[in-house]
């Protein structure tokens, strides 16, 4: 069954999430991602790029001693924790969040922050490596900020499900929104995406991982875009009501 969570349709919200699509270009590396002409993404321009974070990933031995079963959290920077501590990315709160609850899982943290789908796509086999259990998909954003055909980011984020499912694995998705300065049928045609390819996996959809951080004090960085740690415990939370269905004890 699709599990959804309400968006709110405001233009307080639209600022918010205008703010959101611009985190997901920190990190980005020209000339990695498909390029578009402004045809593709309603006449906005694309933004410019930042430099890259990746989140260390646990090494081959602290691995080996521990048995528990892995989700991967598997995405951009929203993942990776741009701007904050390793132990403060939503990864390791979902980690802690996980051994308070009383779950028995590892989470391993592969997040690099600019990605698209096409990067994505291109290191899902690192992901299977690992066997994991489950994997949170989070990517998108950086695609449509680039005015990348929504055709081709659905094509490469339907090959990442599909690879990781016919791995085994158990898939949620996380999705994300553009900025109102693109045209509304690009918007429209993005946002999609993620409910198509949900529908066609049946996988659970969270579609818009930032709610619950926008607009709420002390959850947002100085640079009014990136989650700070508090923020961060949100996204955990948001995170870990989309995978539990998915989850044993």
């Amino acid at each position: 069954m699709i599990q959804r969570l309400p968006l709110r349709h405001s233009s307080k919200a639209a600022a918010m999430m205008t703010a959101c699509a611009l985190l997901m270009i920190s990190g980005c590396q020209p000339g990695r991602a498909e390029s578009a002409s402004d045809t593709n993404n309603g006449g906005a321009k694309a933004l410019p790029s930042i430099t890259t974070h990746a989140a260390p990933v646990a090494t081959d031995d602290a691995a080996a001693t521990d048995a528990r079963p892995v989700i991967a959290c598997f995405g951009d920077s929203l993942t990776a924790g741009y701007g904050v501590d390793v132990e403060s990315s939503y990864p390791a709160d979902l980690q802690r969040d996980l051994d308070s609850a009383g779950y028995r899982y590892r989470v391993v943290n592969m997040g690099i922050s600019g990605e698209t789908t096409k990067d994505g796509l291109a290191r899902v086999d690192r992901v299977l490596a690992m066997k994991p259990a489950v994997v949170v998909v989070e990517f998108g954003g950086n695609d449509g900020l680039r005015g990348v055909p929504v055709a081709s980011s659905r094509s490469n984020l339907d090959s990442i499900v599909s690879k990781l499912q016919n791995s085994g694995t158990q898939v949620a998705m996380a999705g994300i929104t553009l900025p109102p300065q693109y045209s509304q049928p690009y918007i429209k045609s993005f946002n999609e995406t993620y409910t198509v390819l949900a529908k066609k996996h049946k996988v659970p959809l969270l579609p818009f991982v930032l709610q619950g951080v926008y607009g709420v004090p002390g959850s947002i960085q100085q640079d009014g875009i990136h989650p700070t740690a508090q923020g961060c415990k949100q996204v955990s939370r948001n995170i870990f009501g989309l995978i539990k269905p998915l989850l044993k004890k």
